[in-house]
């Protein structure tokens, strides 16, 4: 592969990986790592080409994610909640200066849709009040405080989902608690809270039924597995030459051929051969794993780290199946 793949692999290779460990015990991704990733186009992979952006096909986004993320995962998964809001913004054809400036890296963006896009009561909700939208509720997990300009939230309005562009400032209605994660510490993730949070009714990106916005999810998947396979990539070229290589391909494949309804068995098979090859490189590397700050150490604790990251029921079961440790049925 050439083009974004390719430059993702050196990036990952010159950049990402050699600077991971020294990320980690910082605990904030380096600005300098994000402005090269900006440079590199890689902010506007998602994004249409009239806007800047690259255009890139599922295939390619799914390829470089996997490239990052075996070189550095931190820094991957700030710059992969950037990737959502250029896609959202470009699907919705709305704020075409921001999507140019997002396309670019000139401005960068995070994401805080949890609350109000899972089944059951919403955590987030919206309400119009004269000309503004009033935003209450809190979200567990947005990641990358302090290193992008602005969020797109969703809120729950009645029925719709309302897609909604908030500036990441703290302030009397805006709230942030720093969530201490055991892996990806430099991901800068936080719980964020509004309270009668005010944004202009122009702030608003799209509303959609919640029904469709149920239905769509499967669509997030795909991407999110790259992940686990940017970990086990980095497992391959740590360990060398090993029947890993060939799981690693047969993954990738039914990944990318999984329907809504095959993609989170094989999410599942991804984030479980993710934790098995972290395990395979703590075993080569003998008793320098157990060293805080090494390859295997770190890559251990991000391997935990995907088993629960994004998530779903039917993921959850799947995992719990391929560990001895489902359910007896009843």
């Amino acid at each position: 592969m050439t083009g974004p793949v390719a430059t993702a692999r050196e990036l990952a290779a010159s950049l990402l990986a050699p600077a991971a460990a020294a990320v980690e015990a910082a605990g904030a991704v380096p600005r300098g790592h994000l402005d090269a990733l900006a440079g590199a186009g890689l902010y506007g992979l998602t994004g249409p080409r009239p806007s800047g952006g690259l255009g890139a096909d599922a295939v390619t986004v799914a390829a470089v994610v996997e490239e990052l993320a075996a070189g550095d995962l931190a820094t991957t998964f700030v710059w992969l909640q950037h990737l959502g809001v250029v896609a959202r913004l470009a699907a919705a054809g709305t704020h075409p200066q921001l999507l140019a400036d997002l396309c670019a890296g000139r401005r960068r963006a995070g994401v805080a849709l949890q609350a109000a896009t899972r089944p059951g009561p919403p955590a987030m909700t919206a309400r119009a009040d004269g000309g503004d939208l009033v935003l209450d509720g809190a979200v567990p997990w947005v990641t990358g405080w302090g290193a992008v300009d602005v969020l797109l939230v969703a809120a729950r309005d009645g029925a719709d989902v309302a897609f909604v562009l908030v500036d990441a400032v703290e302030g009397p209605t805006l709230a942030v608690a720093a969530q201490p994660l055991v892996a990806v510490r430099a991901s800068a993730t936080v719980e964020l809270r509004l309270t009668g949070h005010r944004v202009p009714a122009d702030r608003l990106v799209r509303r959609r039924p919640f029904s469709e916005v149920l239905a769509a999810d499967a669509a997030t998947l795909r991407v999110n597995g790259s992940l686990a396979l940017g970990l086990v990539r980095r497992c391959t070229r740590l360990v060398g030459p090993s029947p890993l290589d060939g799981e690693l391909a047969a993954v990738r494949a039914r990944l990318d051929a999984a329907g809504p309804d095959e993609l989170p068995a094989a999410r599942a098979e991804a984030a479980a051969l993710a934790h098995r090859a972290a395990g395979a490189l703590a075993v080569a590397s003998g008793s320098s794993a157990v060293r805080s700050g090494s390859d295997a150490e770190r890559t251990l604790r991000e391997a935990l780290f995907l088993l629960v990251f994004g998530t779903r029921p039917a993921i959850r079961a799947a995992l719990l199946d391929r560990l001895g440790a489902a359910s007896a049925p009843r």
